[in-house]
């Protein structure tokens, strides 16, 4: 007789007697009721995943673009050994595309009462926090017929710092600062300066800086040396709200403001200014305070990690009122926003007379570097309308500069790979004029 459907399957596993079917069943049955003992035996062979010990151990942080490695230490209590795939889940954002199946997949395999180590390479696309997912582990017996699949929640943080691009400037810069810093005669004497030493009057020096005394007790004219003053306040003010979430190039300007931050602060520390952070858009997404000079990069580092861009308008009288009791002294305040003329001219520009009425106050914007591609096009009227869209941008953006530099800003506008060279050279005009 013909078995089918249910039949069949019930045959297949030996729940029909051998006897009571045609002969040329017998030994279908014979064959699959050794494959169905095979399959059970590797069954009860593959080792117990839910027995298993996970650990993790590895890098807790990494800049982005480069790679963090996490590994897992799987141990084997049974008494049967472990052939297994693993599959180490984390945040798409881990990995760079296609990339992924490679680098959380593995195989393993642990005799019993031993553990093995496995190591997950990550290389994340994004800044901020990624955390582990779940582990699956997928056992198998000796012949392979048949698995035990389990899971095990093994937590771990990887956290993505900002890249710190801009770091390649500082090199030129801080050259730049020894100049200033007593190396060499600042010619004009602002209040912002105090006396370093005494030198040898040379043609082209300023006479405003002879020391009269001084030349009287010597045969040749001495002129003082100045040096812009130390343990001056900075506080650098990252505007996260809508504007920040626009995207220059492969990233939002957020990213450009914050690289720029960190290599003036850098700069300053070296200084021997102190450097605050907030970063604000209607409340405090991060606030760094107090840090010595050595602890300061690595609390920005860490702060800036996190910040994201949210979509909403920046409250600026909001954000006024934090930055004045984040600085309650005479202070340099460094405004990383943007120069738009809407969120300018409506909300900050009403409330920037209580900041620099107190404070010197320096706004440095990311500008888009596509936009000076359209002002040159031309060859067909879709290009020259592009071209009028582009000029006109750039002669609002221009008017907002200016408006502001009539309130005594000064104003750095420039494109996410020069902004935090131009952002560096204009803190040093500060301290070479003594605005600090």
């Amino acid at each position: 007789m013909a078995l089918t459907g249910r039949a069949a399957l019930l045959a297949a596993l030996g729940s029909i007697p051998v006897g009571v079917l045609e002969p040329g069943w017998t030994g279908i049955l014979a064959v699959n009721g050794s494959l169905a003992l095979a399959c059970a035996c590797d069954y009860a062979l593959a080792a117990p995943v839910r027995r298993l010990r996970l650990s993790r151990s590895g890098d807790t942080s990494a800049r982005l673009g480069e790679t963090a490695d996490v590994t897992l230490t799987i141990t084997n209590p049974s008494r049967r050994p472990l052939r297994s795939h693993l599959r180490d889940a984390w945040p798409p954002s881990s990995w760079q595309p296609g990339t992924e199946v490679e680098s959380s997949r593995h195989r393993l395999t642990a005799p019993p009462g031993e553990r093995r180590r496995v190591t997950t390479r990550l290389r994340p696309t994004r800044r901020g926090d990624r955390q582990a997912d779940r582990v699956t582990v997928r056992s198998y017996g000796p012949l392979g017929l048949f698995s035990r699949q389990g899971s095990h929640q093994v937590p771990w943080t990887v956290r993505v710092l900002p890249p710190f691009t801009s770091r390649k400037h500082l090199p030129s810069k801080l050259a730049r600062l020894r100049e200033l810093d007593g190396r060499t005669s600042v010619l004009t004497r602002g209040e912002g300066t105090e006396f370093d030493s005494l030198r040898e009057y040379v043609p082209g020096d300023d006479t405003r800086s002879i020391d009269w005394r001084a030349t009287a007790r010597q045969s040749s004219v001495a002129v003082r040396t100045w040096r812009p003053e130390r343990d001056r306040h900075i506080l650098l003010v990252l505007d996260t709200g809508r504007t920040s979430a626009g995207r220059v190039g492969d990233a939002p300007r957020l990213d450009a403001s914050m690289d720029a931050a960190l290599l003036l602060a850098a700069l300053a520390s070296r200084a021997g200014d102190r450097v605050d952070l907030l970063a604000y858009d209607r409340r405090v997404r991060a606030l760094v305070q107090g840090r010595s000079a050595g602890d300061m990069l690595p609390s920005l580092v860490n702060a800036m990690a996190t910040v994201e861009p949210e979509l909403v308008e920046t409250d600026a009288r909001g954000l006024t009122a934090m930055a004045l009791r984040t600085a309650p002294r005479r202070s340099l305040i460094v405004l990383l926003t943007t120069l738009d003329a809407a969120p300018v001219e409506q909300g900050l520009l009403p409330v920037l007379p209580q900041l620099t009425q107190r404070h010197t106050v320096l706004v440095a914007a990311v500008a888009d570097p596509h936009i000076a591609t359209m002002a040159k096009a031309r060859g067909d009227a879709e290009a020259v309308y592009e071209a009028a869209a582009a000029a006109q941008a750039q002669s609002e953006r221009q008017r907002t500069a200016e408006q502001l530099r009539r309130h005594g800003v000064t104003v750095v506008d420039a494109t996410p790979e020069t902004l935090a060279p131009a952002l560096a050279d204009a803190y040093l005009a500060l301290k070479a004029a003594g605005r600090l």
